[in-house]
């Protein structure tokens, strides 16, 4: 099973601001989507409770939410108490790939077992309150990388790219 990131950050590496996205990137939000449908996505509390009501859980994904809370429930999602339990509990479906999705401390804790990483790396230093870890990219080699230029719906230009460890 792969175990992948999947994240938009800024080139300051900022990836939220109050607990939500400090940008709107309908395409990136499209490619989020179709990347991680029919997948096993694993978030932290803070991030589950960031997504629209609406979204909650997740459509067509084994929606998995991390927390140190005892008592915390989220409807339709297996709730864990450690991204080691996340795992198992993706692995138990066989998937071909499994999705960490955020936030930043679940993205710390993940960035050790994955061996793969979808950046939607966005060409602007944004504001904001949490960051993307640092990643030491001698260890990553590029697969692909796709070019979104700014246009009417998008204020930032941003590429795509997948990395895969070395």
């Amino acid at each position: 099973m792969i175990i992948s990131l999947i994240a938009a950050l800024s080139s300051n590496r900022v990836i939220g601001k109050n607990n939500d996205l400090p940008w709107r990137l309908p395409d990136d939000m499209k490619y989020f989507m179709e990347t991680t449908k029919g997948h096993p996505v694993i978030m932290g509390r803070k991030n589950y409770q960031s997504l629209p009501e609406k979204f909650r859980p997740l459509p067509n994904r084994t929606n998995i939410v991390v927390t140190r809370s005892a008592n915390f429930t989220a409807p339709g999602c297996q709730v864990v108490h450690s991204l080691e339990n996340a795992v198992a509990v993706a692995r138990n479906s066989n998937p071909k790939e499994v999705f960490i999705i955020g936030g930043a401390e679940i993205y710390t804790l993940g960035l050790g077992v994955a061996s793969r990483l979808y950046l939607t790396e966005i060409q602007a230093a944004v504001e904001g309150d949490t960051y993307f870890p640092e990643v030491n990219m001698a260890a990553w080699k590029e697969l692909s990388r796709k070019r979104h230029l700014i246009d009417d719906r998008h204020p930032f230009a941003f590429d795509f790219v997948v990395y895969e460890r070395k």
